[in-house]
């Protein structure tokens, strides 16, 4: 009797500890979480104000970058498709977030589009660089950008199921955006741009499907202006026979509607991962901003954005770095590509320089993580008036006081995802050229499992 009462209250005893340490374990979480959350917030607010004081207030255009440099503010007043979708989607963001309300983010974007029906236009699609007072930069050539124009496309298409009220203006202007005069049939592969002041296409193609260009693709399939085999038809990695690439790829030939592709990866440090094609992260997870790759392509795209996000933390830890994140930023001289470089099929360089957007990107498949390194990247001086200058050199320590809209829009919609669960991506596949393609996310298996 006495026994069999011992081992009941033993065993409530090891339930009542069982039960302890598992609410301890939530409220540590929870703690984490909330931690998380506020400096998530408190860095969207300040990333935000550098789109609230630097856009201008007659067109709606933000500039490029702004440097301070020897006590001067120096304010590169032109703009790119590329920076103007961010603008959009980081005004989305900030209404999100709660940090303008509603009315505010439909005025400051109604101005926006009111300036876009009236810029100068090839096929509809938007030429490279813009003054921010509406002019044509022309002093820079008249170039015609695939890879940017798909992100301009993305910042209309997410805002007019964002804001009902702006649906007929964005649609309007994406419907007109035609990406079918830099596609080549006969490769299945866009070229770069187009030369409208030269009368011609670049003499290369977007090959490499692992890289951001990807986005404007499947924006082009599900707009109808180029065929779904086109997605089939870029590389995952570049064939084997290709001997000057970083490594010789393993995989195998896969058949996708009708198309045959070779599912080949790399490996480093024992993973193996399908390449970007310089190493860097936002070839790798910029995309997914707004496409689905980690809620449809669980067995392709998502899962390689993991892999990619793991290998440049484990990169920063081989080289002995205090933090990490590797992409093309800018540098006291100007801007140049950085990445974790055996990420890369011909891999950008590293010299230790990291920048903070990258961080933010990683943020939803290695939050714990990310946490870290925001800390790690304030511990160096990189934080100021803005949020996170846009890179520090962790060997040396010298940072670059200089703010890159293109790169501001990239922390505000990945903390607007990833604290919303995904809010960009809802409204950009709640739209039909966002849906349209699903199915070639979810259907592919990279040779990564």
């Amino acid at each position: 009797m006495i026994r069999s009462r011992f081992v009941i209250m033993l065993g409530i005893l090891v339930l009542l500890t069982s039960f302890i340490v598992s609410r301890i374990a939530f409220a540590n979480e929870n703690v984490h979480d909330i931690a998380l959350q506020n400096q998530l917030e408190a860095v969207a607010k300040k990333t935000y104000r550098y789109f609230e004081d630097f856009t201008d207030p007659s067109t709606g255009l933000t500039y490029d970058a702004v440097r301070f440099q020897d006590g001067e503010v120096k304010e590169a007043k032109y703009t790119s498709p590329t920076n103007i979708g961010m603008y959009l989607l980081s005004t989305i963001s900030a209404e999100q977030l709660g940090i303008i309300s509603r009315e505010e983010a439909v005025s400051r974007i109604q101005k926006t589009l009111n300036t876009l029906e009236k810029l100068e236009k090839w096929n509809g699609l938007f030429y490279n660089w813009y003054n921010t007072d509406g002019t044509l930069k022309t002093d820079w050539g008249q170039f015609i950008s695939q890879v940017d124009n798909g992100w301009l496309s993305a910042g209309l298409i997410v805002t007019g199921q964002a804001y009902e009220e702006l649906f007929k203006q964005t649609s309007k202007l994406v419907d007109a955006m035609n990406y079918e005069p830099l596609y080549d049939p006969k490769v299945g592969q866009f070229r770069g741009g187009y030369f409208v002041d030269r009368g011609e296409l670049t003499g290369h193609h977007y090959g490499m499907f692992y890289t951001e260009p990807r986005l404007a693709s499947y924006i082009a399939i599900g707009k109808g202006d180029v065929p779904a085999e086109h997605w089939w038809k870029m590389y995952r990695t570049l064939p084997p026979e290709w001997d000057w690439q970083a490594q010789i790829p393993t995989g195998a030939f896969v058949e996708y509607d009708g198309v045959s592709v070779f599912e080949g990866h790399y490996e480093y440090n024992g993973v193996i991962y399908v390449p970007s094609w310089g190493g860097s992260m936002f070839e790798g997870l910029m995309p997914s901003l707004v496409l689905k790759e980690k809620e449809l392509g669980t067995n392709a795209l998502g899962l390689n954005n993991k892999r990619h996000v793991e290998l440049q933390i484990a990169f920063a830890k081989e080289k002995g770095y205090p933090a990490w994140g590797f992409s093309p930023a800018a540098t006291p001289d100007g801007y140049s590509e950085f990445a974790a470089t055996p990420l890369g099929t011909s891999g950008y360089k590293d010299n230790g320089t990291v920048t903070a957007y990258a961080t933010f990107l990683a943020l939803e498949y290695a939050p714990e993580e990310a946490y870290k390194n925001i800390k790690a990247l304030k511990d160096l001086n990189s934080y100021d008036k803005y949020g996170f200058y846009d890179s520090v050199n962790v060997l040396t320590g010298e940072v670059t006081q200089a703010y890159l809209s293109l790169d501001q829009g990239m922390i505000m919609a990945s903390i607007a995802n990833y604290l919303y669960d995904g809010v960009l991506r809802n409204y950009f596949h709640s739209d039909e050229i966002g849906r349209n393609p699903e199915d070639l996310l979810r259907k592919e298996v990279f040779s990564i499992q």
